[in-house]
């Protein structure tokens, strides 16, 4: 933080998010020595959105509700993946079904009501039926934001080498794509706002940090392997090392200067996949009208086929185009 503190000098801090790893391990004493060093070192807004990720066997923890309220902490984002018991113990997660349910209850009786949780879907033997049933769980216990991603499989991880010995059944996509309209469809009746790909919430409870991400908002990540942005054309990212990280009194990092196409580019991904969609005319401010029309002569296709919807000069995904964001994404790129 010390050496990072001019990085973003002058800004209000309006969120900070504690997350990567398990920081629902840390002590009160460690938690409150990084909270007192970023009040001491940046200007925190009154009211920021302070969020901690949390797993729900690390709240069991007698005070540790109390201790994180103290602080200052006001959003929790539990890593609940799954109310099924038979679903964690595929994912090798620690906690069970009931533990999931319990953190979530002693987070709301102890005052510490905004919360999100995360929900994986498409993981190899989930019935679409137990997929509703733990969306329709979600629901009961009052979650106002939830992010629900699709099981990836990444290279060269465990799961990848079970996976290709025969030792696991691999995911299928279809499967995945029709729990993703399930998932849209039950979430959009109790009416939550989908308002990112992967995001979901009661009108006025989005993830105020994530939200600064889609935006394109300058941010400061601190620690192993976290990036930062100026809000402009320069990125970069901290070594990955953590004992590399911690020998440095300024820590190795790797930066890129993001060319005007690349910015685009990065635009035309990030703004997609929000309910918000790619305003043409901020890209006619910014990138020039040629780009803008150019753009909009490209989406035609997706228009047609019903993947994209023009409203008020921004290119908005259909509930279709969801499923194929990514590629619509690409294929948009100049």
């Amino acid at each position: 933080m010390e050496a990072r503190k001019d990085y973003i000098a002058g800004e209000e801090i309006a969120t900070i998010y504690f997350g990567g790893g398990t920081p629902s391990l840390l002590t009160e004493e460690e938690l409150g020595r990084m909270l007192d060093r970023l009040h001491a070192l940046f200007a925190i807004a009154p009211g920021a959105e302070i969020t901690l990720e949390a797993n729900p066997d690390d709240m069991a923890t007698p005070g540790r509700l109390a201790s994180w309220q103290r602080q200052g902490i006001n959003r929790l984002s539990i890593g609940v993946q799954s109310f099924f018991d038979e679903d964690l113990r595929w994912m090798n997660r620690v906690h069970n079904a009931r533990q999931a349910a319990d953190s979530i209850r002693s987070a709301q009786e102890a005052g510490l009501d905004n919360i999100s949780i995360d929900l994986i879907y498409g993981t190899p033997g989930l019935s679409d039926q137990r997929w509703e049933k733990n969306v329709e769980q979600a629901l009961r216990l009052n979650i106002p934001h939830l992010s629900c991603y699709a099981l990836t499989v990444e290279p060269r991880t465990a799961l990848d080498t079970m996976i290709r010995q025969h030792k696991k059944e691999d995911v299928q996509p279809d499967d995945q794509a029709r729990q993703f309209l399930l998932l849209m469809e039950l979430l959009a009746t109790a009416g939550y706002e989908h308002y990112e790909i992967s995001n979901f919430s009661l009108p006025g409870r989005r993830s105020r940090h994530n939200t600064a991400y889609w935006q394109g908002n300058p941010y400061l990540g601190l620690g192993p392997s976290a990036h930062s942005y100026d809000g402009l054309s320069s990125r970069q990212w901290n070594v990955a090392n953590n004992a590399i990280y911690i020998q440095n009194d300024l820590p190795p990092s790797e930066k890129e200067i993001l060319t005007p196409v690349q910015q685009l580019n990065e635009y035309i991904m990030i703004s997609l996949r929000t309910m918000e969609g790619c305003h043409l005319d901020h890209v006619t401010r910014r990138f020039g009208e040629e780009k803008a029309a150019v753009l909009r002569r490209q989406a035609e296709r997706y228009i047609r086929d019903g993947k994209i919807i023009m409203q008020d000069h921004r290119l908005i995904l259909t509930r279709e185009g969801k499923l194929l964001a990514d590629g619509i994404a690409a294929d948009l790129f100049f």
